[in-house]
Order: C-alpha cells, then sequence, then structure tokens
C-alpha cells in the first residue's frame, strides 16, 4: 500500500512537474509480504532469504542523454572541455617551475575532452590521434582553448561517456626512468611501484607527500589541490566537516560530516556550498550523493534518514525534503512508507531526467522510491515513497532477532545512454544484498523483473562485499554483427560481484514482433554472459569504457580488466592512496558472519568496508577520495604510452611495444585500439615506422661505450616490427640506407641472417645481398653465406651479379641454387663443377687432393647429382614439382651419357671437353671423368638414382605445344632412360677405359646389388655375373672386404653359380664367413656349417643358435648325423666355454642332456665348470643376463651334480654354501664326500649344517670348536707380532676379519644349541643340590652343547684379552691410534655376553612348543638347565684356570649380560608408559572437545533444537543445570570434611537447596533435551524415542498390506523397498485409525506420551 508522506517545499516550478505529474497515479507501493521468500509479481515486496557475502555497491557516473538539440550539445561539450583543460593546466602551471630547462620541450597535447562534432564517439572504439598533437610531434605547445559560450543549468543532456582523443603529456623527467613496462606483469604491485622511483610528473605535482609517477603508467594521476586545499585542510574541516562521500558529473560534488555538499567546478573553484543554514546540518552527515542528468539538482542521503534535493542554482532551500518515519509510527496499520529515523541513507540516485523521482536505500537493508507529485497549490508538493526492498522492524525484538539480517551492498538505477531506449522510462533499478541481486522498474508500476541468487561456488567463509555497475546503451559508430549492433547501439550491461566472483549481465529488449505500446513497458531479457574470479574480495567496481572495467579490491588494488576476454590487463596499487573507507554493513549483517562451520578449517568470513562513495568514473576519469586529498586518473592511451617510452628515451621498448599494438596481443580495447585488424594497422603503421626511423637516427648521433650493444638491439626489435608489418621496402630501403650512411652494414646483416634462417625474410634486394657476401667473406663464413643464399628466393636476386659473386667465391651451392631455381638450368651447375674436377685432374699426379681448396667444391658434384636425378631440390632436399624434376632428369642424363662433348645451352657453341686435345677425348668423356675422379661417390650416387621411378618409364615433359625449352631453344618432347642402358654404358666404359682394381670393384659392388634389386629390367649374361662373383671374393683391400661381401649376398640372391665346391672355396678364401654359413644351411651340411661358427671371430655367439637349430628335431638329422655333430661339439667343449658358459650349458641341458657331464669333464678350469653347473642348478644368482629366462634343472636330474657344484662352491663361492646345502633335501649330499672340501675351504658352518641334519649334533659342535680354537691361535699369533708389523692398518684389518669370525661361527654354534634345546625332551631327574658337583657326563645332549659352545667363546675371550691389555699397556711399539685395541676387546667381550644370552633365553625360558604340550610342561617343570650348564662351565673353568682372578672378567661379562637385559627391559617400559600417558591425554581432549551440530534444527521434527529463536527457556535450564552442579560440587565438599553436617548428609537430614531462579516444567525439559550423534546430525531426544518405539509397533500383515497396495506397490512384496520414515506413517496411520491400536501399544509397555505424539503426527 502507498502513503503520502508530509514533506513539502516552497519553491518555484520545475520544468520536469509536468511529467511528474502525468506519472503520480501509475505509482503504487509494493505489498509488503508477511513470508520470507521473494515474491516475483507486480506489486509484490522484495525481501531476501538466502545466506550471502560482502559488498558495496559504486555509484556510477551520470549519463547524458544525448538527445537534446545539437546547439545545446555543442555549447555543453564546449564548457566540459574547458573545464577538464582548466583543472589539468592549473596543476601543471604550479609544478612548471619544478622542470629543468634541458632537452627539447615535451610538446604539449589538447584538452582531455573531444571535440563537440565526436561527442557521440565511444572510448574503446577507435584511437583519438585525429587533431591531437601526439600526432604531431613536430608543434609547438597548445594554447588553452578558447571560451565558448556558457550553457544555461538545464541545458542538453550530455552523452555518457566520450573518447578523449588527446592526453595531457608529462615534463620529461631528468632523472632515471623507472622500469619498462614491457618487463611487468599485470598481476605485479610492481606495475605500480615502478611510478615511485620515477621523477614525479608535472601533472602530479611536486610536493614530497606525493608518489612519483612512471610516465607510462596506465593511468596518470592528478591530485586536484585547489580542492584539497580548500575541502581537507583544517580550515576547511573545521567549516564544513570532514569529507565523507564523493559524487562527479559537470559537477564534483563533496559531502561532508557537517551535512553540507561542497561543489567545485573543473577549474577546482568552489562555486556553491549546499545546506549551510538549513535543517540539513542537523541531520548528520552526508552518507549519499547523487547529481540528476541534466546537472541541475543534486540529492543528499544523510545519517539520520533524511533526504533533501538541491537546486544548483539556488542551494539556500531544499528542493525536496523526505524525511524518515519515526519507530513508534510502525506499530500503526496504516503507517506511511519511508525510511526509518536514525537508519543512514547509504544509496541515492534520479531516475531518467526527472529531478522529483528518486530511488534510496539505507542500512537497515531496505529501499524505497519517492515520487514528488503535485499538491493542492501551485507551490506545494507531496511525496509518495514506494518500498522496493526489505521489511521494516517488528515490534517484538525477539522476533526481529530470528530474522535473517540484511542490508543493500550495492544499488543504483540505471542511468541514460547517448541513444533513445524503451527502458529509460521503467526505472530500472539494481539492487545487490547478502544473498540476491534484484533489478525492479519503478515505472509505471513497482515490479521485480530478474532476480539472481548468491552463487554457491563462493565459500562461506570469505570476506563478505558486493557492488554493481550499469553500463547503458550507447550509439556505435560502425554497426557490426551480432544482436544491438545491427541497430547502431550496444546492449545495457550491469556488472555485479560477490565477494572474489564477478559477474556480467545483459539486458536486452524482447522484440515480441507487435506494434509498440507507449502505456506498456517492454519485455525485458536478461543473460548472464560471463563469469570471472579474482585472487580477493571486490569492493568497487566501475565501467571505465564500454568495454573496459576498472575493479578495486579490498587490499586497495585496482584492476584493469577487459569486458570481452575478462583477462586483467594491468594491475595498480593504490595503498599510498590512501582511499576512504567506512564500516558500514558489520553491525548490521554480524550474524551472518558469525555463523561459524567447524567442519571448514578456513577463516571464518569478515564484512569488508565500503568504498563505494569514495571511487567514481566520469567520462573515463577515474576520481578517488582519500582520507587527506582527491585524485583524478586517467586512463592513457596507446599513443600516451609508446610517446613516454620514446620521451624517456627507452626506443627498444617503445618499438617493442608497438610492435604488440600491431599485431593485437597487447589489449587494445583497454589502450584504445581497434579490434578490426586493417584499421588497427593503418593507426599503428604509421607511428610505429616513424618511431624507428627516430630511433636509428638519435643511436647513431650517440657515441658511448654501450652503443654497439644498444644498437644490436635495437635493429632486432627494428626488423622484428618492419617483418610484422610485412614493410619489407622500408627495412630494405630506408632502415638500410641508415646503416650505410653510418657504416653498420655488418650489424645489419648480422641482425637480418636468423631471420632469413628461420624463413620470415625470402627476399632481399641486389645492393644488400651484396653487403651479405661482403661480410660473411670478410669473417671467412662462405658456409653460413651459402646457407644464407639457398634459403631466399633466387628470382629477387640480380642474376648476373650473383652469379659472378658465387664463381668469385667458389660458392657452389649458391650458385647451384640460383641456377637451378632461379633460371631452371641443371647442367650449367654441372659443367661449373666438373670444370673445377679437370682443373684438380690437371695437377701433379702425387698431389694429395684432399689438402686442395677446390676439393671440397668438386666433391659437390655427386650431391648434386643424387638430389636432382631423383627429383629433389639442392641443396635443402625439398621435392621437384613433378615438371621441373622430370625436365631436370632427362637433360642431366642426356648430358652425363653422351658418347662425345656436348654444347650446353643446346644449339649454341660452347661444348665442354674433359681434354685439351680434342683427338684424345674418350667416348662419354663426361662419365669417364666423374668416374676416375671418385669411383666410389659416383656408384653411391648412381645407386640412389636407380631408385627413382624416372628410370624404365615413358617420361613426357612437353609443354603445351609439344616441346620444351632450356633457355630459350626448343628441345625434343620426352627422354627415355632405362636402368639397361645405364649399366651397359658403364660395363663398356670401365672395359675400354684405363681404371685401377680398386675402381673397377666398385662396379662391380653396384652391378651385385642392382641385379636382384631389378630383376625384370636388368639383363645380365651368366658369365659376366661369375666374373663379377670372382671379383667381389677378392677384394682389393681388406676396408672394402665388409662391402665386398654384403654384394655378394645380394648377388647371390638372385644368382646361383653352377659349381657350388668352387664357390665354397672361393667364399672360404676370401673368408666371407656370413656368406659360408648361409650356403652349407642351404646345402645342409650341418656339421661344416658348425665348424665354420668356430673360424668366424665376429659372430661366435651366433654358434649356440647354430647348435640349436641343428640338433632340434625338426631338422631331420640322422643318428649318424647327430653323433658327428656331438663329437664337434666334444671336440670344442673348451672354445665353447671360452665363448660364454651360461648359454653352452642351457644350451646342452635343453637338445644334448647326454653331453653335460662329458662336457663338464671336458672342461680344465674349476671356475669354468663352477659357472657351467650354476647356470644349471642357480641361474638365477648370475649375472649374465642370457641366463635370466631360465630356470635352474628339473629337480629329479640335478643329483648327478649336487655333490661336484657344492664341492666347487666351496672353493668358489664359500658364503653361498651353508645357505644352499640347508635347501637341499636330505640325502642328496654324502658326507664323506663334501665334507672334506668344507673343511678344507673353511666353510666350517656350511659343515655344521650337513652335520646337524644328519643328527650328528656332537660332531657338528666339536668341528666348530676346533675351528674357533684356529681362529683364536690365528688371532693370538698376529697380536703378538703387531709391533713387527710394517703395514697397521692391514693388520688391524686382518685382526677385526679374524673376530668377525668369530662372531659368525659363535652364531653357528648358538643357532645349532638351539635348535637341540628346542627339541630336548628333559628325562626326570632326581633332586639336585646345586653346592655338589655336577658331573659333565649327568647333562643332556643340548646342555653339553652349551656347554662345549660357552667354554670355547670364554677360553678365546680369555687368552685374547691378556694379549690385548699387554699391547695397550705397552703403547711404545704400537701406534695405538691406527690400530684400535679397544674396538678387539670390545668385541670380544660383547661375543661372551651374546653367547650366555642365548644361553639364559634358550634354557631358562619355556618353549613355545612346551607351553602348549601338557606332557611336556610336565617333564621340563624345573627349567634348570642354566644352572646346571653354568656350574659345569665353572667347574671346568677352575681346573683350567690357576686361580679365580683369571675368570674375574669373563665372569664380569657373563654377568653384564644379565643387567643388559634388565636395562632393556626398564627402558622399553618407561617408553611404553610415555606414549600410553600421550595417547590417554590425546583420548581425554577429544572427549572434551564435543561436537558441533551441522545445523540448528532437528533432523527427525525439522523444528529450531538451538541457536537463535529457540526462546529464554534454554537459557533458564542451563542456569538450572549449573546450579544443580554448584550444590553436588558443595555436598561433596561438606562430605570430605565431616562434621555435624557431613552426618546430616547421611542420614538424609540437611537443608535442601534454595533455587535461585525459575525451574522449568519437566515437560519443557524433555522438550529441548537434544541428542547429537558423531556425524553432527542433531535430534531431539523424544524424537529418537518416538523412532525408536515406532519400530517396535506390530502391524498386522493384512494391514500392512492393503496400504501398500492402496500406496500404488505392487505387492505387499515390496513393503521392504519402503522407507523408514514411510513405515513410520504406516504405524501412525494403524495406531489412529484402528480399535485395537491403543490397546496393543500399553500391551507393549509404549508410554502415553508416545501414543500422543503418534495422534499428533497423523494429524499434521
Amino acid at each position: 500500500m502507498s502513503s503520502n508522506a508530509g514533506g513539502s517545499h516552497s519553491g518555484g516550478d520545475n520544468e520536469d512537474i509536468a511529467a511528474d505529474e502525468a506519472s503520480r497515479n501509475d505509482h503504487a507501493r509494493l505489498d509488503d509480504g508477511s513470508d520470507d521468500e521473494m515474491e516475483d509479481v507486480k506489486g509484490g515486496a522484495v525481501p531476501e532469504d538466502d545466506v550471502g557475502r560482502n559488498v558495496w555497491t559504486k555509484e556510477d557516473a551520470l549519463v547524458e542523454d544525448g538527445r537534446a538539440e545539437d546547439g545545446n550539445e555543442t555549447r555543453e561539450n564546449a564548457e566540459l572541455q574547458e573545464d577538464y583543460a582548466q583543472l589539468e593546466l592549473d596543476e601543471a602551471d604550479r609544478s612548471d617551475d619544478l622542470v629543468p630547462d634541458e632537452g627539447p620541450t615535451t610538446p604539449q597535447m589538447q584538452s582531455p575532452l573531444a571535440s563537440p562534432d565526436d561527442s557521440g564517439s565511444i572510448p574503446d572504439d577507435t584511437p583519438s590521434l585525429h587533431g591531437s598533437l601526439l600526432s604531431s610531434p613536430d608543434r609547438g605547445a597548445s594554447p588553452l582553448p578558447r571560451k565558448r559560450g556558457v550553457r544555461p543549468v538545464s541545458g542538453a543532456l550530455q552523452p555518457f561517456e566520450r573518447r578523449f582523443e588527446a592526453r595531457p603529456a608529462a615534463a620529461r623527467s631528468p632523472s632515471s626512468r623507472a622500469g619498462s613496462p614491457a618487463f611487468l606483469t599485470p598481476h605485479s604491485r610492481q606495475v605500480s611501484i615502478s611510478s615511485q622511483i620515477s621523477q614525479i610528473s608535472s601533472q602530479g605535482g611536486s610536493e614530497e607527500t606525493d608518489v612519483p609517477q612512471a610516465p607510462w603508467d596506465v593511468i596518470r594521476w592528478t591530485k586536484l589541490r585547489k580542492i584539497t586545499t580548500q575541502a581537507f585542510s583544517e580550515a576547511g574541516r573545521r567549516n564544513f566537516g570532514r569529507p565523507t562521500c564523493l559524487a562527479v558529473s559537470a559537477l564534483i560534488a563533496v559531502g561532508t560530516s557537517k551535512g553540507l555538499v561542497l561543489g567545485f567546478d573543473y577549474h577546482q573553484t568552489l562555486k556553491i556550498i549546499i545546506g549551510q543554514g538549513t535543517k540539513a546540518t542537523e541531520c548528520g552527515s552526508v552518507t549519499a550523493l547523487a547529481i540528476a542528468a541534466d546537472y541541475s539538482t543534486i540529492a543528499a542521503g544523510h545519517a539520520n534518514g533524511n533526504i533533501f534535493t538541491w537546486e544548483i542554482s539556488r542551494p539556500s532551500q531544499p528542493f525536496l525534503r523526505i524525511p524518515p518515519i519515526e519507530r513508534g509510527a510502525l506499530q500503526q496499520d496504516n503507517h506511511v512508507d519511508g525510511h526509518i529515523a536514525n537508519c543512514a541513507i547509504l544509496h541515492i540516485g534520479f531516475l531518467g531526467t526527472r529531478h522529483t523521482a528518486l530511488v534510496s536505500a539505507d542500512a537497515c537493508g531496505m529501499a524505497f522510491s519517492h515520487l514528488a507529485t503535485r499538491g493542492l497549490g501551485p507551490v506545494t508538493r507531496t511525496i509518495k515513497s514506494t518500498r522496493l526492498l526489505g521489511r521494516y522492524p517488528p515490534a517484538d525484538p525477539q522476533v526481529e532477532r530470528s530474522r535473517k539480517p540484511s542490508s543493500v551492498l550495492a544499488f543504483s538505477p540505471l542511468p541514460l545512454g547517448n541513444v533513445e531506449q524503451s527502458t529509460d522510462n521503467m526505472g530500472l533499478t539494481a539492487l545487490l544484498t547478502p544473498y540476491l541481486l534484484v533489478i525492479v522498474s519503478t515505472t509505471p508500476v513497482a515490479q521485480t523483473q530478474h532476480k539472481a541468487p548468491r552463487p554457491k561456488e563462493l565459500s562461506p567463509h570469505s570476506t563478505l562485499s558486493g557492488c554493481l555497475a550499469w553500463f547503458p546503451a550507447v550509439k556505435l559508430k560502425a554497426a557490426g554483427a551480432g544482436e544491438g549492433r545491427s541497430k547502431g547501439s550496444s546492449d545495457t550491461k550491469l556488472v555485479y560481484c560477490w565477494s572474489t566472483l564477478l559477474m556480467v549481465l545483459d539486458v536486452k529488449i524482447v522484440d515480441d514482433g507487435e506494434p509498440a505500446d507507449s502505456t506498456k513497458p517492454p519485455s525485458l531479457e536478461f543473460t548472464s554472459r560471463s563469469k570471472w574470479r579474482a585472487e580477493e574480495a571486490i569492493v568497487a567496481v566501475q565501467w571505465l569504457g564500454r568495454s573496459v572495467l576498472g575493479i578495486l579490491t579490498v587490499s586497495q588494488r585496482l584492476l584493469i580488466v577487459e569486458d570481452g576476454s575478462l583477462q586483467v590487463t594491468d594491475s595498480i596499487d593504490l595503498l599510498h592512496r590512501q582511499i576512504y573507507h567506512q564500516d558500514l554493513f558489520s553491525e548490521q549483517l554480524k550474524s551472518v558472519v558469525e555463523q561459524l562451520n567447524s567442519a571448514d578449517p578456513s577463516l571464518h568470513g569478515v564484512v569488508a568496508d565500503a568504498f563505494y562513495m569514495s571511487f567514481r568514473v566520469y567520462k573515463g576519469r577515474t576520481f578517488l577520495l582519500g582520507y587527506n586529498d582527491l585524485t583524478v586518473g586517467t586512463l592513457s592511451n596507446w599513443a600516451d604510452r609508446l610517446m613516454a617510452l620514446m620521451e624517456a628515451g627507452d626506443h627498444i621498448a617503445a618499438i617493442r611495444l608497438a610492435t604488440e599494438y600491431y599485431r593485437g596481443g597487447a589489449h587494445n580495447v583497454t589502450v584504445g585500439l581497434p579490434d578490426v585488424d586493417a584499421t588497427r594497422h593503418s593507426l599503428v603503421k604509421e607511428r610505429l615506422l616513424a618511431m624507428i626511423s627516430a630511433s636509428l637516427n638519435y643511436t647513431f648521433s650517440q657515441h658511448d661505450d654501450n652503443r654497439e650493444t644498444r644498437l644490436r638491439e635495437l635493429a632486432t626489435v627494428c626488423f622484428e616490427a618492419c617483418i610484422t608489418m610485412q614493410e619489407t621496402e622500408h627495412l630494405f630501403g630506408n632502415v638500410y640506407d641508415i646503416f650505410e650512411e653510418a657504416d653498420e652494414e655488418d650489424i645489419f646483416t648480422s641482425t637480418l641472417e636468423p631471420l632469413v634462417l628461420d624463413g620470415e625474410v625470402t627476399s632481399i634486394p641486389p645492393e644488400v645481398v651484396k653487403s651479405m657476401v661482403a661480410y660473411f667473406i670478410s669473417e671467412n663464413q662462405a658456409a653460413r653465406l651459402e646457407e644464407l643464399l639457398c634459403r631466399l628466393d633466387p628470382l629477387s636476386f640480380d642474376l648476373d651479379q650473383i652469379t659472378m659473386l658465387c664463381r668469385q667465391h667458389s660458392l657452389f651451392d649458391a650458385l647451384i641454387y640460383v641456377w637451378t631455381q632461379g633460371i631452371g638450368d641443371f647442367v650449367t651447375p654441372l659443367i661449373d663443377l666438373m670444370s673445377v674436377i679437370e682443373l684438380l685432374d690437371d695437377g701433379p699426379d702425387d698431389e694429395d687432393l684432399t689438402d686442395n681448396p677446390f676439393y671440397e667444391s668438386a666433391m659437390k658434384t655427386y650431391p648434386y647429382l643424387a638430389y636432382s636425378l631423383t627429383g629433389r631440390r639442392y641443396p635443402g632436399g625439398e621435392l621437384l614439382d613433378e615438371k621441373t624434376s622430370s625436365k631436370a632428369r632427362a637433360d642431366l642424363y642426356e648430358y652425363l651419357f653422351s658418347g662425345r662433348p656436348s654444347s650446353w645451352p643446346p644449339g649454341s657453341q660452347n661444348a665442354f671437353r674433359t681434354t685439351t686435345n680434342s683427338q684424345e677425348e674418350p667416348v662419354f668423356p663426361y662419365l669417364v671423368l666423374l668416374l676416375r675422379f671418385d669411383t666410389a661417390s659416383f656408384m653411391s650416387m648412381l645407386n640412389e638414382a636407380f631408385e627413382d621411378a624416372f628410370l624404365n618409364s615413358v617420361g613426357d615433359e612437353a609443354d603445351a605445344d609439344g616441346v620444351s625449352q632450356v633457355n630459350g631453344i626448343k628441345s625434343r618432347a620426352a627422354y627415355k632412360m632405362t636402368r639397361q642402358y645405364v649399366i651397359s654404358i658403364l660395363l663398356d666404359v670401365v672395359k675400354q677405359g684405363n681404371f685401377e682394381p680398386d675402381q673397377i670393384i666398385y662396379m662391380d659392388m653396384f652391378v651385385a646389388r642392382s641385379f636382384p634389386k631389378y630383376p625384370g629390367q636388368l639383363v645380365l649374361s651368366g658369365s659376366l655375373l661369375n666374373a663379377v662373383l670372382q671379383h667381389l671374393c677378392r677384394p682389393p683391400t681388406e676396408a672394402l672386404r665388409e662391402e665386398c661381401e654384403l654384394s655378394v649376398e645380394y648377388l647371390l640372391s638372385a644368382y646361383h653359380p653352377p659349381d657350388l665346391l668352387v664357390l665354397i672355396q672361393d667364399l672360404r678364401a676370401a673368408r666371407f664367413y656370413r656368406v659360408l654359413k648361409s650356403v652349407y644351411r642351404g646345402a645342409r651340411l650341418f656339421t661344416e656349417l658348425l665348424e665354420t661358427y668356430f673360424e668366424d671371430p665376429r659372430d661366435k655367439d651366433g654358434v649356440f643358435d647354430c647348435l640349436a637349430f641343428c640338433l632340434r628335431p625338426s631338422t631331420g638329422l640322422g643318428e649318424k648325423q647327430r653323433q658327428v655333430l656331438k663329437e664337434v661339439i666334444e671336440s670344442h667343449a673348451e672354445e665353447l666355454a671360452e665363448i660364454n658358459t651360461v648359454l653352452m650349458a642351457r644350451t646342452l641341458a635343453t637338445h644334448a642332456f647326454d653331453l653335460l657331464q662329458q662336457s663338464i669333464t671336458s672342461l680344465e678350469d674349476s671356475h669354468t665348470q663352477f659357472l657351467f653347473l650354476r647356470a644349471l642348478l642357480e641361474p638365477a644368482l648370475l649375472r649374465d643376463q642370457s641366463a635370466s629366462g631360465y630356470g635352474p634343472l628339473p629337480q629329479e636330474q640335478q643329483s648327478a651334480f649336487v655333490e661336484h657344484y657344492v664341492q666347487l662352491m666351496c672353493k668358489h663361492d664359500p658364503t653361498h654354501v651353508a645357505d644352499y646345502v640347508g635347501l637341499l633335501p636330505t640325502g642328496d649330499l654324502q658326507l664323506e664326500q663334501v665334507l672334506p672340501a668344507m673343511e678344507m675351504s673353511g666353510v666350517v658352518d656350511a659343515a655344521v649344517v650337513l652335520l646337524a641334519r644328519d643328527g650328528l649334533a656332537r660332531d657338528a659342535m666339536e668341528r666348530l670348536v676346533t675351528h674357533l680354537q684356529r681362529l683364536q691361535q690365528t688371532l693370538i699369533e698376529l697380536i703378538d707380532a703387531v709391533g713387527e708389523s710394517p703395514d697397521l692398518q692391514a693388520t688391524q684389518e686382518a685382526a677385526q676379519d679374524l673376530v668377525d669370525g668369530i662372531e659368525k661361527y659363535t652364531k653357528v654354534g648358538i643357532w645349532l644349541c638351539k635348535g637341540q634345546s628346542a627339541n630336548a625332551q628333559r628325562r626326570p631327574r632326581p633332586r639336585t643340590n646345586f653346592s655338589w658337583e655336577i658331573k659333565e657326563g649327568d647333562l643332556d645332549l643340548d646342555e653339553y652343547l652349551w656347554l662345549n659352545l660357552v667354554d670355547c667363546v670364554v677360553q678365546v675371550t680369555k687368552s685374547g684379552t691378556p694379549a690385548l691389555k699387554d699391547l695397550e699397556d705397552h703403547p711404545t711399539e704400537v701406534d695405538l691410534e691406527r690400530f684400535d685395541v679397544t674396538k678387539l676387546s670390545t668385541s670380544l667381550r660383547s661375543n661372551v655376553q651374546q653367547a650366555f644370552t642365548a644361553l639364559l633365553a634358550a634354557t631358562a625360558t619355556p618353549s613355545i612348543k612346551a607351553k602348549d604340550d601338557k606332557q611336556a610342561r610336565a617333564s621340563t617343570r624345573d627349567h634348570l638347565s642354566f644352572l646346571r650348564v653354568l656350574c659345569t662351565f665353572l667347574t671346568r673353568a677352575a681346573t683350567t684356570a690357576p686361580s679365580i682372578s683369571d675368570l674375574r672378567a669373563v665372569l664380569s661379562d657373563i654377568f653384564s649380560a644379565y643387567t643388559f637385559e634388565e636395562g632393556v627391559l626398564s627402558l622399553a617400559y618407561d617408553l611404553l608408559g610415555s606414549d600410553v600417558f600421550t595417547d590417554m591425554q590425546e583420548v581425554n581432549e577429544l572427549r572434551q572437545r564435543g561436537w558441533r551440530p551441522r545445523t540448528q534444527v532437528c533432523e527427525h521434527c525439522k523444528r529450531r533444537a538451538w541457536g537463535p529463536g529457540i526462546g529464554e527457556i534454554v537459557w533458564d535450564e542451563w542456569i538450572a543445570r549449573e546450579h544443580e552442579r554448584d550444590s553436588e560440587k558443595a555436598r561433596k565438599l561438606v562430605e570430605r570434611g565431616g562434621g555435624e553436617e557431613a552426618r546430616r548428609l547421611e542420614r538424609g537430614k540437611a537443608k535442601a537447596a534454595q533455587s535461585v531462579t525459575g525451574e522449568p516444567s519437566n515437560e519443557d525439559a524433555k522438550r529441548l533435551a537434544l541428542v547429537v550423534f558423531a556425524c553432527r546430525h542433531v535430534f531431539h531426544k523424544r524424537c529418537v524415542e518416538l523412532q525408536h518405539y515406532l519400530a517396535r509397533l506390530p502391524i498386522p500383515a493384512s494391514y500392512l498390506a492393503s496400504r501398500l497396495v492402496a500406496a500404488g506397490f505392487a505387492s505387499a512384496a515390496n513393503a521392504s523397498s519402503s522407507s523408514p520414515e514411510y513405515d513410520h506413517h504406516l504405524a501412525a496411520d494403524y495406531v489412529a485409525h484402528q480399535t485395537e491400536g491403543l490397546q496393543a501399544l500399553l500391551a507393549h509397555r509404549i508410554p502415553e506420551e508416545i501414543v500422543r505424539r503418534l495422534r499428533e503426527l497423523v494429524h499434521n
């Protein structure tokens, strides 16, 4: 419902009154919805109900209409142009005296406003160069713009944005420049920090507090000093108050904390002070500002909820006042709509062109539209307010706390563009809350047009912020493709942000095809076009242009983002600007951000401060309201940046950046370049070419140490720029001329080289070619020069010049390239090369041709012919087209195989002769010349040419007239050449010529290899082939033997000589074993084949494959042949073993098992026998990879080799004997065969294992004791001889080895004794007194073994320790630092301890087997073996030791073992206790931590269980529980203290405790009792009990079946698939409707409360 506010004003009429009056009856207030959900219907209020995040709103710069008369628009443009110029030139004038007068003066640029003719231009469509002094650098400083006629206040509306064709120029900095922007990344703080190391620009002022700027900064900042002085100084703050908000249009309006509005023009002159002497000063600070579309009216919102509008021409009294309503009025049923008193106005804006239509939003989350209408009299106005968003606070504070708090984070009405749209009269307004985005239309009726919830992808714990900004539809210069552009205008866009997420929304008017109805609002289509995520929360956003966004983040970083790609093009750090911001939302949204989630480990959210009142953009200029100043920034365009770099002296970076602009890879939209390539190229090219010329001229004029380095880098970027623009004419014209005039052609050429090699430059003028040739020849780099020339287009050369240069410098590769590709002549290069060959042939006979400088050029003849005769381009290798390649091959074959000297070109008189005397000219002279010079290379070339399809094919190279031409002379149309003809000519030439054998052999190899390749095309006689075979079997040099053998293989694949024996003799004489094997295999001469493998030194390993092939059954050998083969194998057994013992063993085991034993016997070396047997029995231990795929022999075949293998292992691998023997089955070894070998090699451990396994444990111990005594004796002798040892280190190592051996064999003895003790059966013994003597014969077997082992170990230690002690007491003869006595002594004592510890563990502790055997436990009840062994040991020691002192040290070591065991147990106990304490402490902490429910409602009944809104009963219950706990503590304290009171407590007569609070009812306590599970689900306790009892209800099967069928189940069998909730409903239904339901419940002892709850459940 709508209502009228009583605000009125006595003032003059306004031109908007008619429009306002016409529409006043169409506005109606949106109904106040009682539900929490948004209503998307007409007239519905818009509350919010979703979780949300941070905010702030950007007040968009005012929009001009652009639809007024041309005269008014021109006048206003002129004034604004003048204002902007004055705003910046005033600042420049203040700092001109700071700029030193040195160097050329920087040209000043025109006013930053465009001309009136370009009022409809868009900032990022095309660059603004026309009329700018930036494009005319030779002009002087620009004068101030001329004064134009002053427009009236209500003049024409201006367009929304304008292209600024020129930017203010900065004075050249005398100091070193900042880092070049070419090396700065958009996300780096260095982008802005670079400006801090540069001199202060003329625009930025010169105060010490200013931050220096680099001239190429993305935004050029200017501090508005006059405004700062008047508004931010101490006097200004005292008179006007602290600035609190900012609005920018044709006027710069600043709101203050004293309720005033200061208006400045662009001369920074304070024009008006609004609010002085009015009620506005009593309404608190100005919190929101807006300027009308025609700049005539200002609206101000205040901290106490008042709104005032002021006419700029009459600022003494407000034009309108919209007062707030008091909170007490909210209790009335039909109260008026409006903001609540003392609730600050955060956002305000005008709708369209009207002065009397506004929208506003406050800090309480409510938004209104306000329309002032004509009242009863001509001077009275009535204001109607309509609620758009939010709800009034309820009277009950408890209800208010249960509501979800909200606020308007961002708010903006749609401004007008410079093209008329049907949305202009709708009053579209966008509102952003923490939960959703709402777009409403206020005219003619308030209606929701679009809403979007906050994206769920946002983290609930990120910084809560929000902002939005409109960009209206504007006229485009050129219509493009797509909807909207076809009409010549852009679409309306809205950018909005929540936290780090930015989204762009397109708004389009839907054309439904019906005739336009001015009274009906249009249909709108909202399309979410793009989405982008920032690294930190976004607190403000503005449109810097139609496609450029300015994004301010929470850390005060300004990001420049292109709308289309949403890529960050630049980043500016504004932290030093100290932007003004306020905390406006945290108090209102406190409960939203404090909804903690313990499952999320991230930091919990906070509400960002509001920046929207300080960050404004108008006509592409960025205004920042700081705490201490006001700053304006201008986004520099591409020309500004290039000029700044040039003026700073960074020519290289300037040219590189201009090249990027030309390519289109440097964010063209941001810098003001068009996306259309042709338009952009035309703009940048002229500037870039001028920069190149100017940079080169300047650099060549400098003469310093770094000139050459700088010049090379400059040349590189200039070349890159020219190639990118495809301006090779400029590169090889103007640029080359500059280098040539400076005598720097070398730098030009070296820079050009990589471009040619990469294929970027393919054509070079003749003068540059000449310079290039001179440079590389002077550097002695002919090969590099040829490579360059061969990559260029030969048609661009001066052919006479290039051929002369190539011949002069012997550049034959380049010469061939020019002749073949430029002229199409393939014979002339051949003639040139043969001339060089003839020159070499005429030299001395004994000359080494390889030392001749022309030899390398002559050798190029053969690869040239190979390339050309196979259809490839020389020297690159690219394929020629079919016509050219056929012609080239025909010409070359015809000329090369001509029988006499031929003239070339045909018809000329120029014939090349190979001899000086024409009479001595041989037949086929050119063929003879090439063959004699290098026969091998010629035949290799011809072999490659034979593989080409041109030979033996019919070629037709005629053109359309049936003829072909070479050098303008007609030739025959086709040419044929066959392989038979070529070989025939070659054979005749070789036969008639005087060729050496080493030359003829190449011809034989060529014939032998070609004959089998082309069987249908080559017909050769048998005698010829036989002669070729004979020649090949007699190679003239050893180097050709391999090639001749390969040729014989080729020939024999197609030719079969009649006499096989002769062939075998020739092959054997030539030692062609590979061919000989093939002949033997084909003739099935297997014995000879095997013998050949032994003769062939290059293929020894192949003999095993041959053996496998010959002996396999599929070969089909007879018994006699197999026997002969075996005899050969046996005779070569040693040789086979030398080749590979492992492969020999595996091959014989697979194919000739009966030869294994004979082969082992025939091997003389024992190590070879060992490897042979290991390959059979344990191949996995071999290092040879050839045996890795084999397994050991089958078990039944191993027994014949095991004993021999063990005997050999004792010698060659003694450490492995014990392990291997332990794995063998019992009975595989005979002790008398292997024990001697084990004892000889010292493998006592293996002997012990064998004897123990055969039950000879006593013998095993005797052998072990004997070996230990032998080691003891050796150790004593070694210790005694230490003083005489020349090498103490070697003696130390030997002594340590002996001690290690003693420890090893002690462990073997322990293993033997433990095995016997584990299986020992104790016989019953009479009661024994250990003071009596125990005889050794009374000991069991295991005890006797322990006795011998311990006695032996003690004897070793007892004899070794004194010797070491004596050595330590007399150190004069021994260097104790090199001979470690202590280490040896410690090892011996440790050995004794180890033995006694093992004895104690084995004899004093019952075995596991005994524990499980009752009979065994009965027989071994005493466990006195250890004492018997110890007593017997002491008895034996007493007989051998002369005194007890000799045993003192040994006994000390024995008993220290027990001390050691006790210490280990004590330490383990302490560690275990510490760990248990730590674990228990952690468990206790986890139990004390508790669980936090994931929701605030019960999972069953969905009613609130805890948190806000649960009521005061929870607090009362908690107080009662705490009181009970305190009473219980007091009672226990009294009980512990005793006395009369304690006795009274025991008798139950103590006084009852007094309750400090009202006890809640038992029913309330039960209702509030909760159950929380580990999964963090929460239930009411009674809900859990309810589900428990429902599960126990007896439901008759018949009733359940009928209900299931009625519910849609196919049968009662599907009951198991129903959900538990459905079963509970069935049970409740049964109880409520069946007569026996109550009796069934009582019979199961279900409380009546549950029955009541069931009835309630059914009823609900």
